[in-house]
C-alpha cells in the first residue's frame, strides 16, 4: 500500500467517523453510500495473473432480474425504474447502467453505497431536464460495509439530472450509490463479522460488515478484513497481519470447501505464532460463508507451513452460566429455573455481597470477584477478603467489571464522569466521548473491548457502544467516538450485552415495558412486550435476554415471548 493509499483511507475514515458522529447528517449529506469493499490492488512482489472481484453468481440471496428501460419512458418513469434496477448487480450492475447516457454509463459508481429508504420517494421536476428524488432514509452502508442506523429517519434530496440519446431519455448525471427497500436490502446484503483480537490475545471480537450475497463475497470479507477495523473500533483491537499485507491475486478462491487465500510478501514478517494467529482470523472472518469449512493460506503462492491446531486459544463469543444470577433471601448465587432455588457463590462470595445489601451485582467470569452496588457507593468483593468500598459518591450507576481486572463507575449525572478502579481500589479516570444527557446504566462487554451506555437526554432515550482503550497496563485510559444505535421507546431503565454482536433496551411507556434487540453494525427488532413492569435487563446464556419484574419475578426470552423461570430475585446480577 503507497503512502497516498494510505492517506486516502485514512481521510476516508476521519470523514466517516465525523459523519457517524452526528448520524442524521450522515444519512441527509452522504446520500448514497457504499455496497461493498474493493479488493486491494498489490503494489509489489512478482507479477502475477489475477481476477478482477465480479458479482456474477448469488450465493444465498435472491437474484433479482431487472428490466432496462422502456422505449418512450418519460423522465419520471426512467428515474423510478433505473432506482428499481439497483436490485441487479449483475455484470457490475449492467442493466442499471443501460438508463444511463453513454458519456455518464461508466463514470457512475454504485458500489460508492447503499441508502435504505423508507417507504417510496417523490419524484419533483425542477427544471427541463432536471429532477429531483426525495427520499426517508433509515439507514445507510458505505463503501466499506460498515451498516449505520438511522436512529431517527431522514429526509434527503438526490438531483438527477437528463439528456436525449437516440430519441430517448437517458440519465447524464445521477449520485453514486443505490438506493433499496429494506426487503430488498436483505435480500441481496447478508451481514458477515470479521474477526479481530482484543489486545492481550485472548478474545477474538466482531466488527459486523455487510456485502453482497455474490460468489465474491469471500474476497470482499478478506480484503476488507486486511484493510483493518472499523475506525470506531481503532485502538480497541488489533490485526495479526503485518501493515501493508493484501491480496496477491484479487480473489479468494474455494476449493473442495477450502478457501485458498493467498497473501502479499509483506505477510512474511509475521512470525509462526502471528501467522497462527493470522489463519484464525481468516477462519473465523469466513465462517459465515456456507460454502468454506477451512482456510489454505499461501505468500505469493507460496505455501505457509503452520502447527495443525486450528488456532490459538482466543476466545470467541464467550458465554456465561445458564442459570439467572441473582440475589434473592440473602443468599447471592445461581437460581434453577422452575424451582428457583438459590445456589449459592463459594469463597466466602455470597455472604459478603448479600450482607452488603445490594442494589446491583456484577460477576467476573472467573466466578471470583465481584463489583456491588449500594446506598452506600461501589463495592469489590473478592474471596477471602472483606468488601472494599472503591467510591464513595452518591447517584452512581451499577458497576461494570471487566476481564482485565477493573470495575467500571460511572455518575448519573455527568456521563463524562467515569472511572476504572483497579481491585485494590487504585483509581483510573477514564476520559469519555459520550454526549450530554443522564446516565441510566453502563456496562462493559464480555471481550472487554467495547462498552453500552443508555442515556436520558432531552430528546428521549440514546443507545450508544463506544470502544475501549487501556494502557500498556491494561488499564482503560479512554472511550472512542460513540456509534448510536436504536433503543427502546419510551423512558429508558436498562441496556445489557447478550452476545459478542447483540444488544438489548428496555424503556417503560404508559402501555408498559417496550424492549428493542439490536445488532451492533446490523438491524434491530422490538421483542414482544413483556407482562409487568421491568426494572433490570442483563443477558443470559446463548443468546437469551433475562428481565426482572417489579413483582421481583425474572422472564427469559430467546428472541420471541417472554417464558416465566420460576426464579425470584431482589437483584438480578450481570454475569461476565
Amino acid at each position: 500500500m503507497t503512502r497516498t493509499d494510505r492517506r486516502t483511507r485514512t481521510d476516508r475514515r476521519t470523514r466517516t467517523t465525523r459523519l457517524r458522529l452526528v448520524l442524521t447528517a450522515v444519512l441527509a449529506a452522504a446520500t448514497l453510500l457504499g455496497a461493498t469493499a474493493c479488493a486491494a490492488i498489490p503494489t509489489g512482489g512478482p507479477v502475477r495473473s489475477g481476477q478482477s472481484i465480479t458479482d456474477e453468481s448469488p450465493t444465498g440471496g435472491v437474484d433479482y432480474r431487472p428490466t432496462g428501460p422502456e422505449d418512450g419512458a418519460n423522465q419520471t418513469d426512467l428515474l423510478t425504474q433505473f432506482i428499481d434496477a439497483a436490485t441487479g448487480a449483475q455484470n457490475d450492475y449492467a442493466v442499471a447502467r443501460e438508463f444511463l447516457s453513454s458519456g455518464f454509463s461508466q463514470k457512475w459508481n454504485p458500489r460508492q453505497g447503499v441508502t435504505i429508504r423508507q417507504g417510496d420517494g417523490d419524484v419533483e421536476r425542477v427544471g427541463d431536464k432536471e429532477l429531483t428524488y426525495t427520499l426517508t432514509a433509515s439507514a445507510s452502508v458505505d463503501a466499506d460495509g460498515e451498516y449505520t442506523q438511522a436512529v431517527r429517519p431522514t429526509s434527503s434530496t438526490l438531483t438527477f439530472q437528463f439528456v436525449r440519446e437516440d430519441g430517448q431519455w437517458r440519465i447524464a448525471y445521477a449520485p453514486d450509490g443505490i438506493i433499496l427497500s429494506p426487503v430488498n436490502f436483505t435480500s441481496v446484503f447478508q451481514p458477515h463479522a470479521l474477526y479481530f483480537y482484543d489486545p492481550t490475545y485472548r478474545f477474538l471480537v466482531p466488527d459486523e460488515r455487510w456485502f453482497l450475497a455474490r460468489s465474491s463475497t469471500s474476497t470482499r470479507i478478506v480484503s476488507a478484513l486486511l484493510a483493518g477495523p472499523a475506525e470506531w473500533l481503532e485502538g480497541s483491537v488489533v490485526s495479526s497481519f503485518p501493515e501493508g499485507t493484501q491480496l496477491s491475486l484479487n480473489a479468494v478462491t474455494i476449493e473442495s470447501g477450502s478457501a485458498q487465500v493467498d497473501l502479499s510478501s509483506e505477510a512474511l514478517r509475521a512470525n509462526t505464532v502471528e501467522k497462527v494467529r493470522m489463519r484464525e482470523q481468516l477462519t473465523e472472518s469466513l465462517s459465515s460463508v456456507a460454502t468454506i469449512s477451512s482456510v489454505d493460506l499461501t505468500v505469493e503462492g507460496v505455501p505457509v507451513p503452520l502447527p495443525d491446531s486450528s488456532g490459538t486459544s482466543a476466545q470467541r463469543n464467550p458465554d456465561v452460566d445458564a442459570r439467572p444470577l441473582v440475589v434473592q433471601d440473602r443468599v447471592a448465587g445461581y437460581a434453577t429455573a422452575t424451582t428457583g432455588d438459590v445456589t449459592a457463590l463459594g469463597g466466602g462470595l455470597s455472604d459478603r455481597i448479600a450482607g452488603l445489601g445490594p442494589d446491583s451485582l456484577a460477576l467476573s467470569a472467573s466466578g471470583t470477584v465481584a463489583a456491588v452496588g449500594n446506598d452506600d457507593g461501589v463495592f469489590v468483593v473478592r474471596s477471602g477478603k472483606a468488601p472494599l468500598r472503591i467510591d464513595t459518591r452518591e447517584d452512581l450507576v451499577a458497576p461494570s467489571i471487566d476481564d482485565q481486572g477493573f470495575v467500571w463507575v460511572a455518575q448519573q449525572s455527568d456521563t463524562r464522569s467515569i472511572t476504572a478502579y483497579g481491585l485494590g481500589g487504585d483509581p483510573h479516570v477514564v476520559t469519555s466521548t459520550l454526549p450530554a444527557g443522564r446516565l441510566v446504566s453502563f456496562q462493559v462487554s464480555r471481550d472487554s473491548t467495547r462498552a453500552l451506555a443508555l442515556l436520558d437526554t432531552d430528546d428521549g432515550a440514546a443507545l450508544y457502544v463506544v470502544a475501549i482503550t487501556r494502557g500498556s497496563d491494561r488499564a482503560p485510559t479512554s472511550l472512542g467516538p460513540p456509534v448510536r444505535v436504536q433503543a427502546a421507546e419510551g423512558d429508558p431503565v436498562g441496556a445489557a450485552w447478550i452476545d459478542e454482536l447483540d444488544i438489548a433496551s428496555v424503556g417503560r411507556t404508559t402501555a408498559g415495558s417496550s424492549v428493542v434487540r439490536t445488532t451492533v453494525g446490523g438491524q434491530w427488532d422490538a421483542l414482544a412486550k413483556p407482562d409487568g413492569r421491568a426494572t433490570a435487563i442483563t443477558g443470559g446464556s446463548g443468546g437469551a435476554l433475562l428481565l426482572r419484574m417489579s413483582d421481583g419475578s425474572v422472564l427469559q426470552s430467546t428472541g420471541g415471548a417472554w417464558d416465566t423461570t420460576g426464579v425470584e430475585a431482589s437483584v438480578l446480577g450481570v454475569q461476565r
